[in-house]
């Protein structure tokens, strides 16, 4: 028997949270409801999830600072934001915290399904395969494949699972171009204008952690995607 997949579900609306929380407990999921951003740090902290969904907007501590406390504690585990608002700013927000993906209010209760087994299905790949290095050397900056993690000196960041997927691409790329469609597909599933401006926003993320060695620089080629530039 397969082990269920844990969601810690972190929703301050008691009705649509228990809703919520017997839907996917239907589609075989286990899930721990919490009502606040508080409550839902201490059980993220006591129990191990396997992907979280966290509503935004909630009283004693909201989506955003509760998202960047879990990463806080360097943990891998995917995480999607729910939110009744629909501004971009608040959905870049959202991405820049490292959220996998952003759901807004009300939605279809399918596409919630496709996202979490996309967003799985990518986290719980074996990083690994038998022809591939775990490390690889990013200019100065040691890049742990498995760990996700990007490391000079004492400096160490944990990166998102995308971001470690898309990095691991640039690298392959080498002083080829990584085209953003297949970037778009490999990584968020499809190409189209959301997911390249979230995209946009994860590179931005790659190029303040590789700014620790000024050699480095992941470049535009217009209009076709990026290159990893290193200078020897």
């Amino acid at each position: 028997m397969n082990k269920k997949i844990k969601i810690l579900l972190v929703e301050d609306d008691p009705n649509f949270g228990s809703i919520m929380k017997s839907y996917l407990e239907l589609n075989d999921f286990s899930v721990v409801l919490k009502p606040d951003g508080k409550q839902g740090l201490s059980t993220f902290k006591s129990e191990a999830f396997d992907i979280c969904i966290l509503d935004v907007m909630m009283p004693e501590m909201d989506g955003f600072t509760l998202a960047k406390e879990i990463k806080k504690t360097n943990s891998p585990v995917p995480f999607i934001f729910l939110t009744a608002k629909s501004l971009k700013e608040d959905m870049l927000e959202g991405f820049r915290t490292g959220a996998d993906d952003y759901i807004t209010k009300p939605f279809d209760s399918e596409v919630l399904l496709f996202k979490l087994h996309a967003i799985l299905k990518r986290n719980l790949k074996s990083p690994n395969n038998e022809n591939e290095p775990s490390e690889i050397m990013v200019g100065k900056l040691k890049f742990n494949i498995p760990l996700r993690t990007l490391s000079f000196e004492k400096e160490t960041f944990q990166l998102s699972p995308k971001e470690a997927h898309l990095l691991k691409m640039l690298c392959s790329a080498k002083d080829g171009i990584l085209l953003r469609k297949d970037a778009l597909e490999q990584i968020w599933g499809a190409d189209n204008y959301f997911n390249g401006r979230s995209m946009d926003v994860f590179i931005a993320r790659l190029r303040k952690y590789l700014k620790t060695d000024p050699g480095i620089e992941i470049a535009n080629i217009h209009g076709n995607g990026f290159r990893l530039v290193i200078q020897k």
